[in-house]
């Protein structure tokens, strides 16, 4: 199966070597991968350029953004200019973060589970850290049946049934809402061991808290589900902060009447869908 990468890459000089290398020993290759070199102020570009002469797969795009680290936003806006580079002769299509390490059979067995079910739209593997005693420990902080934002792969049709991605905080949840909605399958692979080589931090600051909630709302998540949601990510992170920053986002939201980004159909599914979890996880 013929697949693309983008990788959107901000000051990563010390981990995209180790991130490129891992693609170019894998048993399917890619048809071609774009590294996004965003605003970078080291010498992440040396370290594309040192590839770029290694393979004909690489491809580079240089790109001046703000300097403003803002969750989802910055770094899907960089994976969209990217997007622009490609042809559409693909099967599947893969967001993958400058800083992890994956096995030498990753995309063959993300190929293989496209290929034998066409009702999969999101695949991927699960991220190991390294520990204090430097022992590679799985990080999945959400369901098991979520892939992480740092190496989603979806198939052509599931793409572009959700509208590819959207630039805001989120979106890496949105994106598999979407693809329920559109009856398409979330898979994970146990066996697919990634190393996450900066490890995610435990807590955004007060405005990316301020747009988590905002999200929510723009999600069509409601006032209820927003709540509840609020107070585990706040036991969760142990922050008291987190539950009334988030919540404080959703209200602004609400009474500033911000676009939503989604239809009132899919925000329908998207709440039964909260609360059917939500009930399951309590049974």
């Amino acid at each position: 199966m013929d697949y693309h990468i983008i990788i959107p890459a901000h000051n990563e000089e010390a981990f995209l070597a180790d991130t490129l290398n891992s693609i170019l020993r894998q048993s399917l290759l890619p048809k071609k991968v774009v590294i996004v070199n965003d605003n970078s102020t080291d010498d992440t570009e040396k370290v594309i350029d040192t590839f770029l002469d290694l393979s004909p797969i690489f491809q580079k795009l240089n790109q001046t953004s703000s300097d403003e680290h803002m969750p989802g936003s910055k770094v899907i806006k960089a994976f969209n200019s990217g997007l622009e580079l490609l042809d559409s002769n693909y099967e599947f299509i893969v967001k993958l973060d400058a800083d992890c390490i994956l096995p030498d059979n990753y995309f063959e067995h993300i190929a293989y589970a496209f290929k034998g079910n066409p009702k999969v739209g999101i695949a991927g593997g699960f991220a190991y850290e390294q520990d204090a005693n430097g022992n590679w420990e799985r990080n999945h902080p959400m369901n098991l049946d979520h892939v992480r934002g740092a190496f989603k792969a979806y198939s052509k049709a599931c793409f572009a049934a959700i509208g590819g991605l959207k630039p805001e905080m989120g979106w890496d949840t949105l994106d598999e809402l979407l693809a329920r909605y559109h009856d398409y399958e979330i898979l994970t692979h146990p066996k697919l061991k990634v190393k996450h080589l900066r490890p995610t931090g435990n807590a955004y600051d007060q405005k990316a808290r301020l747009l988590q909630g905002k999200a929510m709302y723009s999600m069509r998540y409601g006032y209820w589900i927003t709540f509840i949601a609020s107070i585990k990510m706040a036991i969760k992170q142990r922050k008291t902060d987190v539950f009334f920053d988030n919540m404080e986002g959703f209200l602004n939201a609400r009474r500033e009447k911000a676009p939503y980004l989604v239809t009132v159909d899919e925000g329908t599914f998207i709440r039964k869908f909260r609360w059917r979890s939500m009930r399951k996880k309590l049974l």
